[in-house]
């Protein structure tokens, strides 16, 4: 399910374009936090929102432009079935054509050991659980490549 963007300007949808870089995801992040349908959600249903969305935007100006400029565009609505949210980008493809499989760190290979409850921060692998919580927090997670353009496109629930 791939959300379409609210041009009827109700107030239940939100669209913008960013810049594919750290500062403006930054501020991208928090123009979106500010407005309506993301400003109107509880505290815990905003915090989930908020980890799903610094992921993929992280991801996608760390990974699909790696060295390059480029925008990405975020279009979200509040439904039924929650936040609906489509991130469109024209960086580099997923590997493979498919989203990364999002194992929790202590399930890959070198860390069969791993019991985070024992650990210190310090101690944790580096990368590996932003797909594990993207995968957690979302429903309907899909990704398309459209000529040049990766579509990623899931549901928070609400």
């Amino acid at each position: 399910m791939m959300p379409a963007p609210d041009p009827g300007g109700t107030g239940a949808g939100f669209a913008c374009v960013l810049a594919a870089d750290p500062l403006s995801v930054r501020a991208g992040l928090a123009l979106m936090f500010s407005k309506a349908p993301l400003s109107l959600l509880a505290p815990d249903h905003r915090t989930t929102a908020e980890v799903v969305l610094a992921e993929v935007l992280n991801n996608i100006v760390e990974h699909a432009y790696a060295e390059r400029q480029g925008s990405i565009s975020v279009t979200m609505r509040r439904t039924g079935a929650g936040l609906e949210c489509l991130v469109t980008d024209e960086g580099n493809p997923m590997p493979g054509g498919q989203l990364p499989v999002g194992k929790h760190p202590a399930q890959r290979e070198g860390f069969p050991d791993l019991r985070l409850g024992d650990m210190q921060l310090g101690d944790l692998p580096e990368g590996g659980f932003g797909w594990y919580l993207i995968r957690r927090l979302t429903r309907d997670l899909e990704y398309s490549r459209h000529g040049q353009q990766n579509r990623l496109g899931f549901v928070v629930p609400i």
